[in-house]
Order: C-alpha cells, then structure tokens, then sequence
C-alpha cells in the first residue's frame, strides 16, 4: 500500500523548498489541501518549533522553516 505524505510534511517541504513563503502562498501550491487543513498544520508545526510564523503586515503571515532542528538558533529574516 502507497502512503501518502501527511498535511504537515506537505508544508515542510514546501517551506524548505522555497525558504520563506506566505501562508496563501502554501494553499495555492497545496492544491488537493483545503485552507483549513494548511492552517491548522501550520500551528501545530509552529507550536512545535519545526516551523516559525511571522506576520508581514495585517492579516499576512510568512511561514519559514526552524533553523532550530539543525542546531542553529532561531533568526529569522523577511526582505522588506
């Protein structure tokens, strides 16, 4: 039998793939995901420190992955 990568490992690789994206930006690449199951995998790898969630302005969030998991402190940086 296939198994299929779950919701989560879906957004880490996304996220590592492209270093830092937005939250919609995750959605549009997740097509077969609904805005919900991003979202809520999104706080649980937050909330796990796997992910960092950042906003960039009112009700924009960028979603970058955690420098943490290979030893290195948490600094994360946004082009302005």
């Amino acid at each position: 039998m296939t198994q299929h990568p779950t919701v989560e490992d879906q957004v880490i690789d996304l996220v590592r793939k492209a270093d830092v994206c937005d939250l919609e930006e995750i959605t549009r690449e997740c097509p077969d995901l609904t805005w919900n199951q991003v979202f809520l995998a999104v706080d649980r790898l937050s909330r796990s420190g796997e992910i960092v969630l950042m906003t960039r302005g009112r009700g924009v969030y960028a979603v970058t992955y955690s420098q943490r998991r290979e030893g290195r402190p948490i600094e994360p940086s946004l082009p302005s």
